[in-house]
């Protein structure tokens, strides 16, 4: 708001009221002109959605408001004072050109959003200012203490993490969603892409994290959830020892039926049967399941990958929380015909520290972030079998 304060609480991402928005926003603008304008992937979670969702729903917030910050500049602009806009995280809101490398304020305008909400961009890796010297005081911290952004969405800077050398690579940024894509020059937004529901969000150093957003392990995170107000509480590590030990699957799920929260092993059941599939017996069944169809979606979108960009993929980096799964790495690995290089598990918070080394001057570019990584962190390579 004018004084500085938040007008209203943040939402979460998945919050229902983004629920059909994206119709009545394409009654206004249609599918196709925001995905040339944005190429951006279309889902309800994005901040387009949340906005017009917030216009129609409560059209006094942005009526007081008077500046639009991501959550990590939110965070920012608590820390300094600066509002500012890192343009890793606003490329994915899908209101912001990846060619002209601007906010698509025309775009709002045409959905009646203010188009003076988004802050001025800044890189990944600038010097926004001090610490507050109030907030240095209350963590301890000297006066002066520099504060730099960071590739502030979590992929870009996993992304950046990736200890990968040459270009016939792709990565997997593996968790609670798998993000898989290629590093590309500039953006690619086509017919191809659009029918595809791939996207185009801004890496470091100005790169294209050309990528398409997989319901990852979300599903086992919600029937873990499930089993445990069940009475069975399971570990990841117990899952998978199950689903290692269970029949190989070859029912194959279509993931992205399961979105919402509340989802479970009957709802696994449930879909098998609708669809004509053999379904999983046992918990241990429904663990091989997900991960045997997470494989299969990865085989896909690399296929689709390789068709777009008319590059070849030798090698899939999978990075983060999910690439400790070996059975998974394992899967992906017999089904793509790719070697697999997992690790590292903390890539976003490694990459964010050194996208910060950049921007400190500590290292130079990109190519050097990845070099660190190589000699900083052990990594586990799986070959297809058969």
């Amino acid at each position: 708001g004018a004084d500085g304060a938040l007008i209203d609480n943040p939402r979460h991402y998945r919050d229902a009221r983004t629920a059909g928005m994206m119709e009545q926003t394409f009654a206004v603008v249609p599918r196709a002109e925001i995905f040339k304008r944005t190429g951006i992937q279309f889902m309800e979670l994005n901040s387009l959605y949340q906005l017009y969702a917030t216009d129609r729903q409560a059209p006094w917030v942005l009526e007081a408001a008077r500046r639009l910050l991501f959550m990590p500049d939110l965070f920012n602009y608590f820390l300094t004072g600066a509002m500012r806009a890192e343009r890793t995280i606003a490329s994915t809101s899908q209101f912001y050109d990846p060619a002209g490398k601007q906010f698509a304020t025309d775009l709002l305008r045409k959905l009646g959003i203010p188009a003076g909400l988004p802050a001025a961009l800044v890189e990944p890796g600038t010097l926004l200012g001090d610490l507050l010297p109030q907030v240095a005081d209350e963590c301890g911290l000297g006066r002066g203490t520099p504060v730099y952004t960071t590739a502030s969405h979590d992929t870009a800077a996993a992304v950046a993490a990736v200890p990968a050398a040459g270009s016939r690579w792709c990565y997997i940024s593996s968790g609670t969603w798998s993000l898989m894509g290629m590093e590309l020059d500039g953006p690619l937004i086509n017919d191809g892409s659009l029918t595809a529901n791939f996207t185009n969000e801004v890496g470091v150093e100005g790169t294209i994290r050309f990528l398409k957003n997989i319901p990852g392990l979300w599903l086992l995170q919600e029937c873990r959830r499930a089993w445990a107000l069940e009475g069975k509480e399971y570990g990841y590590e117990q899952l998978t020892a199950m689903a290692g030990a269970a029949q190989p699957a070859e029912t194959v799920l279509d993931l992205e039926t399961f979105y919402a929260a509340g989802q479970s092993a009957e709802k696994v059941r449930e879909h098998c049967r609708k669809t004509g599939q053999q379904a999983p017996q046992d918990d241990g069944e429904v663990c091989r399941t997900i991960f045997y169809s997470l494989a299969v979606r990865y085989r896909e979108v690399l296929k689709t990958l390789e068709g777009l960009t008319g590059r070849s993929v030798d090698a899939i980096h999978i990075v983060g929380g999910g690439s400790r799964n070996g059975l998974l790495n394992q899967l992906t690995a017999d089904v793509t015909g790719r070697r697999v290089v997992a690790g590292p598990v903390e890539a976003t918070a490694a990459g964010n520290a050194l996208v910060q080394a950049m921007g400190a001057g500590q290292l130079k570019s990109l190519d050097e972030v990845r070099e660190v990584v190589r000699h900083s962190f052990q990594v586990e390579e799986f070959f297809p079998k058969g």
